[in-house]
């Protein structure tokens, strides 16, 4: 039998052109569906809205510093604004922080939303990205009221444009006057407090405060009531980083006479005491001085009477005749000026500037002047407009950052490591350590901080918008 040839006229007859107007389940559960599924969302919508829970609206997740607000969206968002697009404003922003100017001849200012990007789960909104400082750094000069900057004009990141740091630039030294020699300070076998030392790093410098002893501490002769004077660098009208950053193990401690020197380098001024002088001002030290003398000399008068050394020629002895002060004044005044003739000359000296053209004034029974002690100028804090913190850079040596520290013989050395040092370890790419600009800088003055007063109350955060 010859087989009927398939046209489309003939394929296209066994199709059932009223196939839509009998019931199908596929046809009927899709049209339920189609019906339910926008009901749903709908009664999911009022659900929310009638628990005044907005956190359907969010985009992401809040940082960590705002989880709080995570279901408070008004707390951010314009009410102001037009229903679906409630942009958040700086006003906001500083209605619970006052984020100073960055500086005075600026000539852009960003928005807060721009740098401190939210919806992210950062857990720190600080650490915005390089292309926010760029944006000015790039080309400062022309971000400037003035159209001139003293400052570095053309930095994108810390790899690219960033100058050396300004305390090693040529033409910078240290402006302390204390006279240290760190190539002697590390020799080995030097004579401490208990026999023979090798000093390291972290017997002077060291992290502030420390719940640690010291190797060397003060010497049971030294004056007391001197202790250490532990300051805040950020503190006052002197801060550059904001409060809420502890810096107690950032910065190292100051160094002091009686925490790190008096150990191996005490004061004595008269073989009659061991104690020290107190290391404190000429007048203080003179007042120490003459009233140690003035004491001893009430309770030994026999000493008014002191022998005077000659010389002894072969085979004629000569007579020795015993010198005597009166009154007690004299011996005191006599042995004063002995005691500072060997402070001043050798043991101050040997660390301190000092001058004796000008008397320091004070009621000085002795008539010799006192002298005027140079400013110590140590520096607190090298960076400044920067941010470090040792605490977290423990896992490297000392030695391996401040590679001159161990051959350093001049106290206008500046011992910090360079750019290229840091570089090594702070780069781009997957094997180096975060190199953002947030990381050394901040962008506000915190100079310039003014309280801010919240406006939000508990009962408020605990219950939703």
């Amino acid at each position: 039998m010859a087989r009927v040839p398939r046209t489309t006229k003939t394929v296209a007859q066994r199709i059932d052109l009223q196939y839509f107007k009998r019931s199908h389940p596929l046809r009927r559960w899709r049209f339920v569906f189609s019906l339910l599924a926008p009901l749903l969302a709908a009664i999911w919508l009022a659900g929310y809205g009638l628990a005044r829970n907005n956190q359907v609206y969010s985009s992401g997740r809040m940082a960590r510093a705002h989880s709080v607000l995570g279901q408070k969206c008004s707390a951010c968002h314009d009410s102001h604004a037009e229903s679906f697009s409630k942009k958040s404003s700086d006003q906001l922003c500083a209605a619970c922080h006052d984020g100073p100017i960055h500086h005075v001849n600026q000539a852009f200012t960003p928005s807060c939303s721009s740098c401190h990007v939210e919806h992210r789960g950062l857990r720190r909104l600080a650490a915005t990205a390089n292309e926010n400082c760029a944006q000015c750094h790039a080309n400062l000069q022309a971000h400037t009221a003035s159209g001139s900057t003293a400052y570095a004009r053309d930095i994108s990141s810390f790899s690219a444009g960033h100058p050396e740091f300004a305390v090693l630039r040529p033409g910078f030294s240290d402006p302390g006057t204390i006279k240290l020699n760190h190539a002697v300070h590390m020799k080995a076998n030097l004579d401490g407090p208990r026999g023979k030392v090798q000093l390291v790093c972290d017997d002077c410098h060291r992290a502030n405060p420390l719940n640690q002893e010291w190797r060397f501490p003060l010497s049971p002769g030294s004056p007391e009531g001197e202790t250490p004077q532990f300051v805040t660098v950020s503190g006052g009208g002197n801060r550059l980083v904001p409060p809420s950053r502890t810096e107690s193990r950032a910065y190292m401690g100051p160094i002091t006479y009686a925490q790190h020197c008096a150990g191996c380098h005490p004061m004595p001024f008269d073989k009659r005491f061991t104690e020290s002088v107190p290391h404190d001002t000429p007048e203080v030290v003179h007042a120490f001085v003459v009233k140690k003398l003035t004491q001893y000399i009430a309770g030994h008068p026999e000493e008014l009477r002191e022998p005077v050394s000659t010389i002894m020629l072969p085979a004629k002895p000569l007579p020795v005749s015993p010198r005597v002060y009166s009154p007690p004044q004299q011996w005191v005044e006599a042995k004063v000026a002995e005691a500072e003739r060997l402070l001043w000359s050798k043991t101050c000296k040997q660390c301190h500037s000092l001058n004796f053209s000008v008397a320091a004034g004070g009621n000085a029974p002795s008539t010799a002047p006192l002298p005027q002690v140079a400013k110590s100028n140590i520096t607190p804090r090298w960076f400044q407009h920067a941010v470090f913190d040792h605490n977290q850079h423990r896992l490297v040596s000392c030695e391996s950052c401040h590679t001159r520290a161990r051959d350093s013989k001049e106290t206008a050395d500046v011992l910090l490591p360079s750019i290229k040092t840091c570089q090594q370890c702070h780069h781009s790419g997957g094997d180096g350590a975060e190199s953002g600009c947030f990381e050394c800088h901040t962008y506000h003055d915190w100079t310039k901080e003014k309280p801010a007063k919240g406006g939000f109350t508990l009962s408020w955060l605990e219950r939703g918008n």
